[in-house]
């Protein structure tokens, strides 16, 4: 596999929540952090996404946005 994203962590997926359109992701990227990703339940299916499986957490630095309450 090759991208651009320089950005790469590999994980174990937690938990997923899945919705009708959309699901929440949480991936364990070790050292007690946590990343969640919000993907197309289309792609769960797709890439076999299960819970205590491995993935790779693909960040790019411009697709990154932050909230504060």
């Amino acid at each position: 596999m090759k991208i651009s994203a320089r950005n790469v962590l590999s994980g174990t997926v937690l938990e997923i929540k899945e919705g009708p359109v959309n699901s929440q992701v949480r991936v364990d990227i070790g050292g007690g952090n946590v990343i969640t990703s919000m993907i197309t339940s289309d792609a769960v299916a797709d890439l076999g996404i299960e819970t205590g499986g491995k993935v790779h957490v693909i960040v790019k630095a411009s697709e990154v946005m932050l909230a504060t309450d």
